[in-house]
């Protein structure tokens, strides 16, 4: 007899410490545009303000002329049907898009978080469009085709580690983390963006020096960067 083809899954999901079983059909999708030849950014703040957007507007750390602005939403439609003509209209309509630098990913679960909705929509946005972090490293991956081969087991062992690396900056209060998956939603086919966001730069910069010694970044990356480094000037809760 054939046997019955598996129900396709694509709700999150999560299993919590008392063994609970926990689905959710819902992520955050975050986008990054970045633009050169901006003279200033308060036109572009009053743009944003009028959006109605959920979004944070930086001014680049390495482009005197350079801004971007990270959007969050649940409905992936609206980066374009809403948003899209703000990028073509006003001050923003004036600017010169720099598409390298385009970054988009999705928040997803990595199957233990206790509270999938916490995880994956409420905490993630709080993280961005929190005042306090000023300053923010955004930057896409592609792991090593190498990692998938490796047994469950090493990889949990190597993702330790590099969690582990990660918690305790953010312990410290110094650190605060995004990680979502981008699987065929950027031209570069990287597999994950990441942003560090924190009140003072340093800290940013020592977290990505320490995690160059762990072996996922050592030995198991295939890709890392381009690297966006700026300061909010502007955040909206949307």
């Amino acid at each position: 007899m054939t046997q019955p083809e598996k129900e396709l899954e694509l709700r999150e999901r999560s299993r919590t410490r008392d063994g609970g079983i926990q689905l959710l059909d819902g992520r955050l999708f975050f986008q990054l545009l970045a633009f050169s030849g901006s003279r200033g950014s308060a036109p572009l703040r009053v743009a944003l303000e009028r959006s109605g957007a959920a979004a944070v507007l930086y001014e680049d750390l390495t482009d005197p002329a350079g801004v971007a602005v990270v959007t969050v939403t649940q409905r992936p439609e609206s980066l374009i049907e809403e948003l899209r003509p703000l990028w073509h209209e006003g001050p923003f309509g004036e600017l010169i898009p720099r598409p390298e630098l385009t970054m988009i990913g999705r928040t997803y679960a990595l199957g233990f978080e206790e509270d999938l909705e916490e995880a994956l929509l409420v905490r993630p946005r709080r993280r961005v469009l929190d005042p306090a972090n000023r300053w923010a490293i955004w930057y896409p991956l592609r792991r090593s085709p190498r990692f998938e081969q490796l047994g469950a087991e090493e990889q949990h062992r190597i993702m330790a580690e590099h969690g582990g690396v990660a918690r305790a900056f953010g312990a410290a209060g110094v650190v605060a983390d995004v990680r979502l998956a981008c699987h065929g939603l950027d031209r570069h086919d990287n597999d994950f963006v990441i942003g560090l966001l924190g009140p003072e730069l340093a800290p940013l910069s020592k977290l990505v020096q320490a995690m160059r010694r762990t072996r996922q970044t050592a030995e198991f990356l295939d890709r890392l960067g381009p690297f966006f480094v700026g300061r909010a000037v502007w955040q909206s809760q949307g």
